[in-house]
């Protein structure tokens, strides 16, 4: 349904959820981050002595964060890389995708260690000045949105340039705002917030390790599945391009402010918590949170791999067999194999079980620790809604079908 569709009572409440979600998020972000550095990890009112923990704009870290951005897109840009094509546009038009993410994550985990072990920048630095980070992030990240709904609005198509202004800079002015061959959104997401994500759980580890003398199995726990998320995100960089996220949507404030700013800095508030508090697990805990998470990586990763690979070559066998498909009245095919005949998002069920690892390490110490998972639930569900509504909108009468090969959405007999 587009803009002119519309109610004015739809469109305003549209208008008006966008605002909330605009300026609320920011706000809420800000304040767990202070609850956890300044208050323990504690729910507590937010007050005027509360909010004046809050610091003003440090423009020495304004330009760090700006000098992150700058290094991240000159190595996103200029280091050599596989070029690999996306997914078909509506045109039939493919862009191309210069794959370097893993080369770029190790050369910035490089040079965060190489700072820190020759001392030249402490390795907690990004911990000591996370509250300063997060405000200059929103200092550059609100003036970038802002620039992308000005370049979507030239680059749209017609049909997208129907929706109204606000709706524009929140969801996105076009699918795939470009200057040459510099894809904004691919870079935007891929680049700066999730080695950033990396980073700050070692720098939190580090801040531990400084003011413990040790680094306890919770904090080692929650920093190698962050790792180990992110590397294998950069390892598998072409299964990228073929991601909701890529495909369908639009670049505009929500994935802008949510790749620079909501992943680093509200995702690794285990991490956070755990840098001032630092909570040992009894053995059989950490060895069942060890258990937990890998179990959810290896289903997440086979997940992606065998859609990656069906899309790819119809004739890759998944867990040993030719695979399965139903064919659609418009000429797509959907995979009923492996996992995908298990559930129709059972990606999402890995993801959240890695997720809740990362984040079960603070025991009970903080709720804060849980942001992670407890953020991703509702966001998974609400994208297997939009999901499985596109595609039934879509594929009509095959998507009943699907239905009733693959029932369940995320969690066998469950949901």
């Amino acid at each position: 349904m587009n803009v002119k569709e519309l109610s004015p009572t739809t469109r305003a409440f549209n208008n008006f959820s966008f605002l909330m979600l605009m300026f609320g998020l920011p706000l809420f972000v800000c304040y767990a981050i202070l609850a956890v550095v300044q208050h323990g990890g504690a729910v507590v009112l937010p007050d005027a002595n509360f909010w004046s923990g809050l610091p003003g704009i440090n423009w020495t870290v304004v330009a760090v964060y700006l000098g992150w951005l700058l290094f991240q897109g000159f190595m996103f840009h200029f280091l050599p890389g596989k070029t690999e094509a996306g997914q078909p546009l509506k045109t039939g038009e493919r862009l191309n995708y210069k794959l370097n993410g893993m080369l770029s994550f190790l050369i910035s985990i490089g040079l965060w260690a190489t700072l820190h072990f020759t001392g030249l920048v402490p390795g907690n630095w990004i911990y000591l000045h996370f509250a300063e980070l997060f405000i200059a992030a929103n200092v550059i990240a609100w003036p970038f949105a802002l620039c992308m709904f000005f370049l979507g609005r030239r680059q749209a198509t017609d049909e997208e340039k129907q929706t109204n202004a606000l709706e524009a800079f929140f969801v996105g002015a076009t699918l795939n705002p470009r200057i040459g061959s510099f894809d904004w959104k691919f870079f935007a997401e891929s680049r700066p917030g999730l080695t950033l994500w990396v980073l700050v759980a070692l720098s939190c580890a580090a801040h531990q390790y400084e003011t413990s003398g040790f680094i306890t199995n919770s904090m080692l726990l929650t920093s190698f599945f962050v790792t180990l998320y992110i590397a294998d995100y950069y390892f598998h960089e072409d299964a990228i391009l073929t991601t909701w996220d890529m495909v369908h949507e639009p670049f505009g404030w929500m994935l802008c402010w949510g790749s620079l700013i909501y992943v680093p800095f509200f995702y690794p508030m285990a991490a956070l918590w755990l840098a001032e508090n630092p909570y040992v697990l009894p053995s059989w805990a950490a060895v069942a949170i060890g258990v937990l998470g890998l179990t959810g990586y290896v289903i997440f990763r086979q997940c992606n791999i065998q859609k990656h690979h069906f899309r790819k070559n119809l004739q890759k066998k998944i867990w040993g067999k030719p695979p399965e498909f139903i064919q659609t009245q418009r000429g797509s095919k959907l995979l009923v194999s492996g996992w995908w005949g298990v559930a129709s998002h059972a990606n999402y069920l890995g993801d959240l079980m890695l997720s809740f690892a990362m984040c079960v390490v603070v025991g009970t110490g903080s709720i804060f620790g849980y942001s992670y998972f407890l953020v991703f639930v509702p966001l998974l569900l609400h994208r297997d809604w939009r999901d499985d509504k596109h595609c039934a909108d879509k594929y009509g009468d095959d998507w009943k079908a699907y239905r009733k090969r693959v029932r369940w959405h995320i969690v066998p007999g469950i949901y």
